[in-house]
């Protein structure tokens, strides 16, 4: 029997793919305008640049706000070891909804934490009501005729006590601060926050989103997406938010569609903390980029009447009046104001990008452009599979439905349980290491430091510790370097679970081997994978290309010969796995597999297997797969006559 070379080594964390293209710097860009006719110097800058006679492109800053919280030196020994239990936590969270749902229970954590507060506030002041209502009835009377009420001593003897005693006591009520327990809290959690990385990925996922299931802004802004009917709302700050973030990464595209749609809901009546003006200086510069001057000038106008004195506002409409005059004369046409409509999806063409399949690719996502004739499904078939008699599946043969004809894909059903599903989504989920996770145990008992931070008991406090490193980021192999790195076209977060780990591992490699009748051996360990906000994997190859000789190399078993993809969650909208090659769609179905062959049976890759995960547009996407290898198969899969059988 081959020893898996996994099991003595790191664990392998990615496949092959086309190299991450390197985010490129945007530096301003400076120029100097002269009319044609006289010397004239035009100024016009971009929302957040400055004017200084020079024509100033570039994008705003984002505003950084530092926030440092002063704790006492005890709750800094406690965060101190709050952070070595649990320092490996943090990482993009926006990439997967498992780890999402950990934030939906720490807000509710905090909730209950600040209704507390609340209470605690109330109490403080109810009691100063208290003594201000006593102390001012009291000193009405003895104002009135000082000498008089100070005439009986009993009176003089409480004011000598109230002064020397109750006032001190007065003085400590006040300086108690209620708010030392709630802002433990947060500076506990505040490390399983999301960052501006999170924040920024959520943004573009929506965009994603928007992209490829057309989708206007509005029918975001109001929630309003297929098949579902939800009240989570956009308000006119968000919409704007999300413009500055295309706006900031220079995606003017996208950043004229959410700021017209701010803009809209604040025309609307809706209040806001962002202003018409604010608004209006950042959409007619976006428009501006997407090569829209008559509406750059409109916009700009409207910006102008709303706020005469804007620092901006005079210039960039003289320098826009300025092209737009030279253009139309360039092309001998008269003045034409712009459209009054308002800007929608498909008023500008979106620009191009690196993935050539793109339109087809995201039509497919749609449900749109599949190349299943009736001449195709005729072809295809349903059956029982006994792996060719094995001993496990002569009792419970497993139900094998055609996908598709050629390349041939199938689908096994009830491959999983949903009692093994949940079994394999708890061995991924986040959880600590065992030497770190008794420390903490330790003092949690032993300190009650639950109580100290907030938590009302200690099972809330050690479930937020079991968070980890288990489910992470996924990431590719950037073919010319080898390097393991994060790439835009991936988003989602997954493990690599060994046989040894749970018996139902074991038994999900066994039952793959014995439907596939390949040896998972020389396989990789099974991946799980979660896709979060968007979640996707563009069109790529499972196995590596004669350009990436060395992909597979540390490993020793050759190619990906096949792939066996398990679907552990149904998905309520988007997240389908399709083939742009040949128009193939499938539909991710719980407890469901579908199997393929990377390779041909010369070891030739098969390059109609170039295959995506669309973007999930709503639900939680779960899925396993199995990435079975050449070595070990020569006598399961033998060659074929030609190169292409």
């Amino acid at each position: 029997m081959v020893d898996n070379p996994l099991r003595y080594q790191k664990k392998f964390q990615d496949d092959p793919n086309e190299p991450v293209e390197g985010e490129q710097a945007l530096a301003p860009v400076w120029l100097h305008v002269h009319a044609t006719a006289a010397t004239l110097t035009c100024s016009c800058g971009a929302p957040g640049s400055e004017q200084e006679g020079w024509l100033l492109l570039q994008h705003p800053h984002q505003r950084q706000v530092k926030n440092q919280d002063k704790m006492r030196n005890f709750l800094s020994i406690v965060s101190w070891v709050w952070f070595y239990c649990s320092w490996t936590t943090h990482g993009e969270v926006f990439t997967s909804i498992g780890q999402m749902t950990d934030l939906i229970h720490t807000e509710k954590e905090l909730v209950q934490s600040l209704r507390e507060y609340i209470r605690a506030e109330e109490y403080k002041l109810a009691a100063v009501k208290n003594w201000a209502s006593k102390l001012d009835a009291l000193t009405q009377v003895s104002t009135s005729d000082p000498e008089g009420y100070l005439a009986h001593p009993v009176n003089a003897y409480k004011l000598m006590k109230r002064l020397n005693t109750e006032w001190p006591e007065l003085e400590s009520l006040v300086l108690q601060n209620p708010s030392d327990g709630f802002v433990a809290n947060m500076s506990v959690h505040r490390q399983y926050f999301p960052d501006a990385e999170d924040q920024t990925g959520a943004a573009k996922a929506l965009m994603r989103l928007q992209d490829t299931y057309q989708l206007d802004s509005e029918a975001f802004s109001k929630g309003k997406l297929p098949g579902v009917h939800s009240n989570a709302e956009l308000t006119v700050d968000d919409c704007f938010d999300m413009g500055k973030t295309a706006y900031n990464d220079a995606d003017y595209y996208h950043a004229v569609l959410w700021f017209q749609q701010s803009l809209k809901q604040l025309d609307g009546g809706e209040e806001a903390v962002v202003s018409k003006a604010e608004i209006l200086d950042y959409l007619s510069y976006s428009v501006y980029q997407m090569g829209d001057l008559p509406r750059a000038v409109e916009l700009t106008r409207r910006l102008v009447a709303v706020d005469p004195s804007h620092e901006r506002a005079g210039g960039n409409l003289r320098y826009f009046e300025l092209l737009l005059s030279k253009q139309l004369n360039e092309m001998n046409q008269a003045y034409q104001p712009a459209s009054e409509e308002s800007i929608q999806l498909g008023t500008y063409t979106r620009p191009k990008d690196h993935l050539p399949e793109r339109e087809a690719y995201e039509a497919l996502c749609r449900g749109e452009g599949v190349q299943m004739t009736k001449a195709r499904q005729s072809r295809l078939f349903c059956r029982y599979q006994d792996g060719n008699r094995n001993p496990r599946l002569l009792l419970k043969p497993m139900k094998e439905e055609d996908e598709w004809d050629n390349p041939h894909i199938v689908r096994y059903l009830e491959m999983l349980s949903d009692i093994e599903i949940e079994k394999i989504k708890e061995l991924a989920k986040p959880r600590v290491r065992p030497e770190v996770l008794a420390s903490c145990f330790l003092l949690a008992n032993c300190l009650f430091v639950y109580k100290i931070l907030g938590f009302q008991h200690k099972n809330t406090f050690l479930c937020t510790l079991s968070l980890t490193l288990q489910l992470a980021r996924a990431t590719v192999r950037d073919p010319k370097t080898g390097v393991l790195t994060t790439a835009n076209y991936r988003v989602s977060k997954s493990a690599w679970l060994e046989g040894e780990e749970d018996v139902v591992i074991d038994r999900v490699n066994q039952r793959i081997e014995d439907i596939t009748g390949l040896t998972v051996e020389t396989a990789e360990l099974l991946q799980v994978a979660n896709y979060g906000v968007g979640g996707q994997y563009e069109p790529h190859f499972d196995f590596s290309r004669k350009d990436e000789p060395d992909a597979f190399k540390r490993l020793g078993t050759g190619n990906r010969m096949a792939t066996f993809l398990n679907y552990m969650s149904d998905v309520e909208a988007g997240g389908a796995t399709v083939f742009p090659d040949f128009g193939a769609v499938i539909w991710p179905r719980k407890g469901t597999a579908v199997f393929w062959y990377n390779l041909f049976r010369s070891g030739e890759g098969d390059y109609r297997t170039r295959h995506a995960a669309c973007p999930v547009l709503v639900g939680s996407k779960w899925v396993s797969n199995k990435w079975i290898h050449e070595r070990g198969q020569e006598f399961r899969r033998p060659c074929g006559l030609t190169e292409v059988d």
